[in-house]
């Protein structure tokens, strides 16, 4: 306890020596509990009912730190009694059992720090209601776990029997974590210096290392009273006798109430400039015009001494001259590179681009040097005969079985398509291997891609560029047939060439 006592005393002249800070006292009864989670046969239906929450006490010292508004931060350092009970009566008539009955208390003790948020909503001059919630870390103290039980030891004899276990910290079965983090809520009632709260805390983290596997998790309900050990900070208010609600001492017309802005003296016109200095007293101007409105003769804001074109409105960028813009596009001049031609910002005034001249912007064109319709995306459509090749090749690359070996039989096929691709360099070809749903999906997954990839290291070596090539193995993902009957599961066990232009 004297560790406790001196991290309150510590955490209590840190709150004083801070000017805006208050400091309470706080303490009260709860009920503590612990929610464990399992795989245990029979658990829940035979040792879950058993166990009860236990009565505990919290106390500590919790500092108020005002944000603004009604909002205020809370934190604390609460010495917090946690655990459970376990109470089991066994009928001797029903189960066979020398054991009568078994008690277990499990007590462990922590120093909660919560850091919590809250809200006052007033109900009175000097009363107000809480709403408070946050975080908490939480450093396990001491504690000890106590079994009770009654054995038969003949027929009319009974044993009395208790253990108790002081509890340790560590990583070891048995063990308890030193470290447990969790959330708080707490609400309830400030009526001047005294506080009288509910709150409600959850652990988050396992807090202890059973012998089998499961998760412990603290859970805490109860009350606090308490009150606050010093008032909130006050100022006295200053004299003001003009009541304009700046003091005495900062009004420079401390008789006559007049706004801030003009140090309390009076402003007709509220431009912040005084009556008394101020030479357009009943028109709003600046200061720098002793009150008078900017001269601004062409109206654009621009003041006309700083405006080298004042009878005609312009931009501060060009001293109040409008922006020479000769091709009427809305870029400046000096930033179009193309100020005789109207074009758009993204290409610095100048026209969007078309190389090769196919109505489709060069950024929109995946074959900006080739015409092509809008619907292939700029590129010039593929010849029918082309794809019909294609698809007749693909239909004539066989494999050993169960290999990604090609064989010698599909090797005409796939010279037929690397002439194609030595013909049309801007074509791209997508390599996709399929497979039926025999065996296992993971390895004809495997075994597809394992295809697709010997397809195309054939074409490279040929001396068609990897980068025109792709490879994807879908294993039985895709089938295109029946995979009940032998011709469809054929069909299915497959390999499909597809071009494209990038």
């Amino acid at each position: 306890m004297k560790k406790l006592f001196t991290l309150l005393l510590l955490t209590g002249s840190c709150a004083f020596s801070y000017a805006q800070l208050r400091l309470a006292v706080l303490g009260g009864p709860h009920s503590a509990s612990v929610t464990e989670k399992n795989s245990l046969p029979g658990w829940d239906s035979l040792t879950k009912p058993g166990y009860k929450s236990r009565s505990g006490l919290n106390i500590g010292i919790m500092a108020e730190v005002p944000l603004g508004g009604n909002f205020y931060l809370h934190p604390g350092v609460f010495y917090m009694a946690k655990g459970r009970k376990f109470e089991k009566f066994y009928d001797t008539s029903v189960t066979k059992n020398d054991t009568l009955s078994r008690q277990q208390n499990f007590s462990a003790n922590y120093i909660d720090i919560p850091i919590n948020l809250t809200y006052k909503i007033p109900l009175g001059k000097k009363s107000n209601f809480l709403l408070s919630a946050g975080p908490y870390i939480s450093f396990f103290y001491n504690g000890k776990s106590t079994i009770e039980s009654r054995v038969a030891v003949g027929d009319s004899t009974t044993k009395y029997n208790k253990d108790e276990t002081r509890l340790e910290t560590g990583n070891a079965t048995g063990k308890m974590k030193t470290v447990d983090i969790g959330i708080n809520a707490r609400a309830g009632f400030e009526l001047g210096s005294f506080l009288l709260t509910g709150f409600l805390s959850q652990g988050l983290t396992n807090f202890y290392t059973a012998s089998y596997d499961g998760t412990f998790k603290h859970r805490v309900i109860g009350a606090s009273i308490g009150f606050w050990l010093n008032g909130a900070q006050t100022e006295r208010k200053p004299k003001d006798r003009d009541h304009d609600g700046i003091p005495d001492n900062e009004d420079a017309c401390p008789l006559v109430a007049g706004p801030a802005s003009t140090h309390g003296c009076p402003d007709r016109d509220g431009d912040g400039v005084a009556d008394n200095v101020d030479k357009c007293p009943d028109v709003a101007g600046l200061p720098k015009y002793k009150g008078c409105p900017i001269p601004d003769n062409d109206g654009d804001g621009i003041n006309d001494e700083e405006d080298q074109c004042p009878d005609k409105p312009g931009v501060a960028k060009y001293k109040g001259c409008p922006i020479p813009d000769r091709d009427g596009d809305g870029i400046n001049d000096e930033e179009d590179q193309c100020p005789d031609k109207p074009g758009v910002a993204k290409y610095k005034g100048c026209p969007i681009p078309d190389s090769d001249g196919d109505g489709i912007n060069d950024e929109e064109d995946k074959c900006p040097n080739e015409p092509g319709p809008r619907e292939n995306n700029g590129c010039p459509v593929i010849k029918k005969e082309i794809v019909e090749k294609v698809n007749y090749a693909a239909k004539n690359i066989f494999f050993a079985t169960g290999s990604d070996k090609i064989t010698p039989a599909s090797f005409k096929a796939l010279d037929d398509v690397a002439a194609i691709l030595h013909e049309n360099p801007a074509l791209h070809l997508s390599v996709e291997g399929h497979s039926d749903n025999v065996g296992n999906a993971a390895k004809n997954q495997t075994l597809s891609q394992k295809r697709a990839d010997a397809v195309q290291q054939y074409l490279i070596q040929k001396g068609i560029a990897a980068d025109r090539l792709q490879a994807t193995g879908y294993g039985q993902e895709k089938p295109v047939a029946d995979n009940s009957t032998a011709e469809g599961r054929a069909k299915n066990r497959r390999v499909e060439l597809k071009l494209s232009q990038q």
